[in-house]
């Protein structure tokens, strides 16, 4: 009996381990046993694993499928609308009233820009990694995305008042926003220049010599008078040449053409005249001035014609067609003196308004209206060579730069603006950096062109059998080689002055005193 009950046991305990192995089959939950320690190892290592896995898969994930490919790895997304609202807020409180950084600032700006530009553009950008670089990078994406508020949008209940600071430097961009250094004053030492003394006296003429013209080929010179003639003389011998007759008022204006062989003159009886100078007859008239034509001039390059009067325009003329091109209008008083050269502005007038007036040739409009003067602006001078003209009022004697017409500084003798009081009617310039003035009481001034420094003061002195109120001078021109100069004169007379040739540094010093204290107007 024994033995049965024993087979029936293994029996049943094994019939109960396939039952067990089939429930396992069909999927229900077996009962717990007791692992050892090395499963629970295996186990865990098994789980990290998987989670580094999960990780790489989603790290991949992302890199392909974000927006954003620049930013994957700067700030996260749920700060970036923090960061927003702090840097608005930021922005609005320190840098509200700063419209414009000061010019230093703007300049190391645009080098770093395109330093980076250059970079980029070259350089293959390294692989992005989350360093305080990149962070840097989502602030500055961050700044990008701010909105920036149009002009429609600014509200206009309350706008604060910025003070007007005065700008030193107009050329810099934003220096009139900000307070930048002031330039430290520094006066320029004058070149020193030999003096000039009187050459040569001619007599012609039966009335003031208001007008004189310089040929091109330097061999003659032209003058015109209150008598109505105009007078040509050799320049070398001071003999007369020619004379011509045809005004019947003062001659004003004169200037030879140097593609033509023409003259044109202009005077009080409002004509302007072309003369032929193979037939030495007139060849054409310009008729269009309501009043007398104080002063004339040639454009270089161009075969147009330019004159000014006391109808208070300047007329631009075709030489050929005697047609009038341009009326330029503007001005509120006598136009006293209009001079033409190649580049823009290529008409510059000055008037008895106190201005003086850059205009555009090819529109007929004005380009600049200078206003410094206080009285009337009576002479103008162009240098030869240089991009700059001056003018000359009875309260000073300004330099200009072309082509904005900037201030560039102020001529200061000892004795006031000519050194003697009188008011300036002629101005001329050479290529030596030497300017000439002349008043209406016969004071005369050189100065040097560079400093402002007149190194030389003299009075005109009359001809013989003349009042002492005849020492005006109405008329000043160099010649094509800058080493004469020849004045018209209220005392009839022409006068031929030259440096002096046995001057030297030693025996003609130069008198000169730095002053800083120099006008900026």
């Amino acid at each position: 009996m024994p033995p049965k009950r024993a087979s029936r046991a293994k029996a049943s305990s094994s019939s109960k381990d396939t039952d067990s192995q089939d429930v396992v089959m069909e999927g229900h939950t077996p009962a717990v046993a007791v692992e050892s320690a090395t499963e629970e190892s295996n186990q865990s290592t098994a789980d990290g694993d998987i989670t580094a896995i999960v990780k790489r898969s989603v790290k991949r994930a992302r890199e392909l499928f974000a927006e954003d490919q620049e930013n994957i790895y700067s700030t996260p997304t749920e700060d970036q609308l923090s960061q927003r609202v702090k840097l608005q807020s930021k922005i609005h409180d320190e840098y509200k009233d700063v419209q414009v950084l000061p010019y230093p600032l703007l300049k190391r700006q645009k080098e770093q820009m395109e330093k980076k530009k250059s970079k980029t553009g070259s350089v293959i950008a390294p692989a992005p990694s989350a360093t305080a670089g990149d962070v840097d990078s989502g602030v500055e994406k961050i700044l990008d995305t701010l909105p920036k508020k149009n002009a429609s949008q600014l509200s206009s209940a309350l706008v604060m008042h910025k003070p007007t600071i005065h700008n030193p430097f107009p050329d810099a961009p934003g220096g009139g926003t900000s307070l930048v250094r002031r330039p430290v004053a520094k006066a320029i030492r004058p070149e020193w220049h030999a003096p000039w003394k009187l050459m040569r006296v001619i007599s012609g003429h039966q009335g003031w010599v208001r007008s004189v013209a310089v040929e091109p080929g330097n061999s003659w010179f032209a003058t015109g008078a209150g008598d109505r003639i105009i007078k040509i003389w050799d320049l070398a011998s001071g003999r007369l040449k020619l004379s011509l007759t045809g005004h019947i008022g003062q001659v004003r204006g004169m200037a030879v053409s140097p593609r033509h062989p023409y003259l044109f003159s202009c005077g009080d009886d409002k004509m302007v005249k072309c003369w032929d100078l193979e037939t030495n007859k007139v060849i054409r008239h310009y008729h269009g001035h309501l009043s007398g034509v104080y002063a004339l001039a040639i454009h270089p390059t161009l075969d147009v014609l330019v004159t000014s009067g006391r109808d208070a325009t300047a007329r631009v003329w075709d030489m050929r067609t005697k047609q009038a091109v341009h009326v330029l209008s503007g001005h509120t008083g006598t136009v006293s003196a209009v001079k033409c050269q190649e580049a823009d502005p290529q008409v510059i007038t000055s008037s008895m308004d106190g201005t003086v007036r850059l205009w555009d040739l090819a529109a007929g409009k004005t380009m600049a209206t200078l206003t410094h003067h206080k009285k009337s602006v009576r002479a103008m001078a162009l240098h030869p060579t240089e991009f700059t003209f001056a003018t000359a009022s009875p309260d000073n004697i300004k330099q200009w730069k072309c082509p904005e017409g900037q201030f560039m500084r102020n001529f200061e003798g000892p004795g006031g603006v000519t050194g003697g009081g009188g008011i300036v009617n002629a101005m001329a310039v050479n290529a030596d950096n030497v300017m000439f003035t002349g008043a209406d009481n016969g004071a005369m001034g050189f100065w040097d062109w560079k400093s402002g420094h007149q190194f030389q003061r003299l009075d005109s002195l009359v001809q013989p059998g003349s009042l002492d109120s005849e020492a005006g001078i109405f008329c000043a021109e160099f010649d094509k080689t800058g080493l004469r100069l020849i004045t018209g004169e209220a005392d009839k007379t022409i006068k031929i002055w030259k440096e002096d040739d046995e001057a030297t540094p030693e025996t003609h010093p130069l008198d000169w005193k730095p002053s800083l204290m120099r006008k900026r107007y």
